[in-house]
Order: C-alpha cells, then sequence, then structure tokens
C-alpha cells in the first residue's frame, strides 16, 4: 500500500508527468478515432462454405439426385464438418457446409474446393460449380433506379452508374440486382421453316458458324509482331437480322431477320423488381471487413447529388435497404448518453463540490473513451452496435468510480488536511475497493467473453473486450493523471458545503439508511434467509418456464416483410396476382 501511496504522490506533485499522460492520452485518440472502422456488427471469420451450381432445364428432384447428393458423397470424408444444408430447387443446387469450432477456414475451403472440383460425373448441361466462403462482405445500402425507358435501357443504365460507383476511391463492391441473363431471342414461325425447308439446329448451326469470335493467329514482320483475329460476333438485334440462313451461288440471299421475329430481353421475368410500383434496377453497395460502413454511405450520398443534376428526365435515385443507418443511429445515442451523462454527473459533483474539482472528475471519462478508441484501432476492433453497448456500459462504471474517489478526498479535506495531502490519502484509502471492483468486473467479463461459442458468442465478444479496456484506462487516468488536477484545484480551498444539502443527507442517514441497517444486524438471520429464499425464487422462476431464455429481445422494426411461398412450377402471372392482392390491401390499411 506504502507503494501505491508513494507513487500517487509522486504524479501529485509533478504536473508534467500527469498532463504528458493526459495529453499523451488524447493524441492517440483524436489521431485514430477518424481511422476507426465503423460498421453493423463485429468482424469474425466465416464458418460457413456455399456451393452452388446451375442446372438449366432440371427439376428439383433431379437437381437433388444429379448434383446434391453427388456434392455430400464427395465431401462428406472433409475433416472438421460439423453439419451440411442442401437445398434443391428448379434449374439451381445450393448446399451450405458449416465448419466446427476453432477450425482453419482456408484449410477448411481448399479441402470442399478440391473435393468439388475432382466430381466428374455430373450432367453435361451442368454449368459451373461455385465454391466460396459466406459472410465475406456485408451489406451497406442499395440504390433503387428507377426511370420511364425500356427494361434493356435501364439495366444499361444502371451498368453505366456501376462504373462511375466503382470509380470512388471508398467503394469496390456493387452489384446489380433485377435483371436475369440479357440475351437476344430469336422466334421464328414453323411455316417460314417448312417453307425453306430448314429446322431448328440448321438455323442454330448457321447462327454458330457466322457468330464468331477467334484468334487467326499472327503476321511476323522484322520491325513489330501482329496478331490477327477472326471478329464477327453478332451482339445486336440489328446484326443479328442481317445474318444471312440461306444463300444460293446466283446471289440469292435470305437474312435471318426475314423469317424471325429477335427479340432484345432477359432470359427471365422472374428476377425483375419494381419500386413504388414501377420496374427498377437495384444497385447493391457492400464492403469488405475492412471498410467503413458510413464513410461509403456519404460517398455515395455524396454521389447521388451530382448524378441526379445530369441523370435523364423522370430518372430517380432512392436509397432503400440502409444498414449503416443503425450504424449511425447507434453512434449518436452513444454521444448523447455520453455528455449527457457527464453533465449530469458533472452538476451532481457541483452541487457538493468546487466547479474545479467537479470539472477534473468528470475529465476522467473523455480521456478514458479516447485512449480505448487508440487501443481499439490496434487490436483491429471496430466501432459498431456491440462495442458500443461495451463503452455505454463503461459510461456508469467509471462514473461510479469517480465518485467514490471524489467523495473520499472531500472527507479527508474536510477534516483539516491539505489539498495534496487530502488528495493522496482520499485516493490511496480506495485504491484497493477501487481495484478490486476492477478485477470483479474483469473476472466476470473476461470469463464471459472466453466461455460464449458460436456465431452469437464472436458477435458479444467485443463488448466485455471493449468494456475492460476503458476500465484499464480509466484506472491508469485515476491513479496517474487525477491525483495532480485535484491538487491543484483544491489549492488553497476548502471543500464547498451547502447546509441544506449536508442536513438532508444527515437524515437520511440517521433516520432512514440507519435504522434499515440496524434492523438487518438485528435480525441478521432472518435478512440472510431472505436473501436465499429470493435467489431460489428467481432461480425456480428460469427453470419453471415462468422467465423465457432468448439470444436476443424481440424489438419492433421499421420494415414489413412480406415472404409468399408458392409451389414449383407456378407461372408468374399467378405469383404477380397475389402479389398485388397484397399491395391493395397494404394501400387500404395505408389510406385507414
Amino acid at each position: 500500500m506504502s507503494v501505491t501511496k508513494t507513487i500517487i504522490r509522486y504524479m501529485a506533485e509533478h504536473p508534467t508527468a500527469a498532463n504528458l499522460l493526459m495529453f499523451f492520452f488524447i493524441l492517440l485518440g483524436m489521431i485514430s478515432i477518424n481511422n476507426l472502422r465503423r460498421e453493423t456488427f463485429p468482424d469474425f471469420a466465416s464458418t460457413e462454405v456455399s456451393i452452388t451450381a446451375l442446372y438449366p432445364g432440371a427439376t428439383a428432384q433431379d437437381v437433388e439426385t444429379s448434383i446434391c447428393t453427388r456434392i455430400e458423397d464427395a465431401i462428406d470424408d472433409v475433416s472438421n464438418i460439423a453439419e451440411i444444408r442442401s437445398e434443391a430447387k428448379e434449374n439451381q443446387a445450393i448446399v451450405i457446409v458449416k465448419m466446427k469450432e476453432n477450425a482453419d477456414s482456408i484449410l477448411f475451403l481448399n479441402d470442399i474446393k478440391t473435393e468439388v472440383e475432382a466430381i466428374n460425373d455430373f450432367p453435361d448441361e451442368v454449368e459451373d460449380i461455385i465454391v466460396k466462403s459466406r459472410n465475406r462482405t456485408d451489406m451497406v445500402l442499395s440504390i433503387a433506379v428507377t426511370g420511364p425507358m425500356q427494361t434493356t435501357d435501364l439495366k444499361l443504365y444502371c451498368e453505366i452508374i456501376k462504373d462511375r460507383l466503382k470509380q470512388l476511391r471508398l467503394i469496390s463492391q456493387v452489384t446489380i440486382a433485377g435483371f436475369s441473363i440479357h440475351q437476344l431471342l430469336v422466334e421464328i414461325p414453323f411455316y417460314n421453316l417448312m417453307r425453306l425447308g430448314l429446322s431448328v439446329s440448321d438455323i442454330a448451326n448457321a447462327i454458330k458458324a457466322q457468330s464468331i469470335d477467334l484468334p487467326a493467329g499472327s503476321l511476323e514482320k522484322k520491325n513489330e509482331n501482329m496478331v490477327i483475329r477472326f471478329k464477327e460476333e453478332r451482339r445486336t438485334k440489328r446484326e443479328l437480322e442481317e445474318l444471312v440462313v440461306v444463300g444460293e451461288q446466283k446471289g440469292a440471299e435470305v437474312y435471318l431477320g426475314d423469317i424471325a421475329k429477335i427479340t432484345d430481353c432477359f432470359e427471365t421475368e422472374e428476377n425483375k423488381i419494381l419500386f413504388n410500383g414501377q420496374r427498377a434496377g437495384l444497385l447493391q453497395i457492400t464492403k469488405t471487413k475492412k471498410e467503413d460502413a458510413l464513410k461509403i454511405l456519404d460517398a455515395v450520398t455524396a454521389f447521388l447529388k451530382l448524378e441526379e443534376k445530369r441523370a435523364p428526365p423522370g430518372v430517380t435515385f432512392v436509397i432503400t435497404q440502409n444498414v449503416s443507418a443503425v450504424v449511425r443511429d447507434r453512434l449518436n445515442l452513444l454521444m448523447k448518453n455520453g455528455w449527457q451523462g457527464l453533465l449530469l454527473v458533472f452538476i451532481a459533483m457541483w452541487t457538493f463540490f468546487s466547479l474545479r474539482f467537479s470539472f477534473w472528475v468528470v475529465m476522467g471519462l473523455p480521456v478514458s473513451f479516447l485512449c480505448t478508441i487508440f487501443v481499439m484501432k490496434q487490436i483491429d476492433f471496430s466501432l459498431n452496435m456491440i462495442s458500443m453497448v461495451g463503452l455505454l456500459i463503461a459510461i456508469g462504471l467509471l462514473m461510479d468510480d469517480a465518485i467514490v474517489i471524489a467523495e473520499n478526498i472531500a472527507a479527508h479535506l474536510e477534516k483539516g488536511k491539505k489539498a495534496l495531502d487530502a488528495v493522496v490519502d482520499g485516493i490511496s484509502e480506495v485504491a484497493v475497493g477501487v481495484l478490486s471492483s476492477f478485477l470483479t468486473t474483469l473476472f466476470i467479463f473476461g470469463s464471459l467473453a472466453l466461455n460464449m461459442e458460436g456465431n452469437i458468442g464472436k458477435v458479444l465478444y467485443a463488448i466485455p473486450v471493449v468494456l475492460i479496456i476503458t476500465l484499464s484506462v480509466s484506472l491508469i487516468e485515476a491513479f496517474f493523471i487525477l491525483p495532480n488536477h485535484l491538487s491543484h484545484s483544491l489549492a488553497g480551498m476548502q471543500a464547498k458545503k451547502n447546509q441544506k444539502f449536508e442536513q438532508g443527507l444527515a437524515w437520511i442517514k440517521e433516520k432512514g439508511l440507519g435504522r434499515l441497517i440496524d434492523w438487518v444486524i438485528t435480525w441478521r438471520y432472518l435478512f440472510l434467509g431472505l436473501v436465499i429464499c429470493t435467489f431460489i425464487l428467481s432461480i425456480s422462476m428460469i427453470a419453471g418456464g415462468y422467465l423465457k431464455i432468448i439470444a436476443f429481445p424481440e424489438t419492433d422494426g421499421d420494415v414489413l416483410q412480406a415472404k409468399i411461398l408458392l409451389p414449383q412450377g407456378t407461372p408468374l402471372s399467378r405469383t404477380e396476382q397475389v402479389v398485388d392482392k397484397i399491395i391493395k390491401a397494404l394501400k387500404k390499411v395505408d389510406q385507414e
């Protein structure tokens, strides 16, 4: 204890050391605060691998037999597999493989990819199989693009906007939703084929033979080499219409446009998106685990303001599915709770102590938070909804310790001690109690961090880590920075007294709290029995099912989602009828 007192006295007598340490903490925090990554949830390594394959024209049963079963058999011997989930749909197979805890995710992905690539008995119609880790990117927001144009033109315009977005330094992940594969559809009446004596395969072969893009060797010269390429690929509707289907020696030719109807369209209509009743393209902007969600949001907002000025008439851009807005709301909540807590504690302490005394006590909160931000940056933590919960909890604990220290210093000052002696004796006397409180929190939240498993555990891991970091920094601030500031602010002063408050507190201590403590001591065994009874009753409520246990509390959201599942093979027109019925009902509810 004498060592602790010696250190506290040394820091209290040397303002340069205390101020340098405080400015050092503040400087570290100010340097790191703009570079601290902000996102919705903490980053954690993916534990799932997805295997997707397209099988055009196949039923769900064919997909299950030809793809899902063969993939499951192939990866059955891969180590560290916790679970395999397969979903067979028309034209598509999706297999999700979950990894066991604490396994190597990169090795797990490579093992599965090796086994899947070794399968050689898939049907010929099966397209390339994609094996990749899940949850490698996070959703930030989407931009709904609508306008009075054809669907193909809308897709082309979305591609232009996508290219412009990806030119921004902060945006790297943009995908377009709302459209299927772009194609040129050739429809030939049967009587035209009969008239010319052709078949569908003849037309297909003619298109294939005259729509090619192939290398044709190279031409070598003394000074240079030239690459020769045969480029005659038909990419537009007009180019296909000019393709020769039938030709004679005399020069007569029949063009594809003479016998067929060629349409520039998309493969299927099922992928279309309607936004406020209009056909829309959806630009989905995601981020990698190292990018900042709020910086991306600000960059997109500034981009759209410029883009709206040069957009064609009638084209609109609307930000939707804005996940990053939650991060900004929580960040604003942290700032609001922080300054409100700071102000309330300052006012409460100012009621009993001097202005300068109260100011330096509450200054421990921003100093501790800034240094915590620096440490979070060094250990690659982000500012997210979970880590901010840890900071919010730390506000109350930090203020509790500050009030305990301030009250004890004031008590020593009332005894007639000098300011320096009162500060040193006051902090030294409660140092063991403050340290014990810190160790209690460390043991409880430390065990919470070490024992949580699964994805929930990986997400909630940030709360105890951030809380422990903040409390650790606050201990340094309380024992090495605060003593000098308090001794300086109290020099030549006495603790501020308010007679009415003193009388009120004395009455509460003697008449209220004092009598209650006397009763507890007199009936100590009865009180102990009531405590044990209350504890058993609390446990029994959980065991009996009266107190429910869920991972997260139920909260009212601001998005209503209706997911409609219809049998496989249901035509698009039928699906649109059901959707229209629900939309009409929603409009009726909105009017009411």
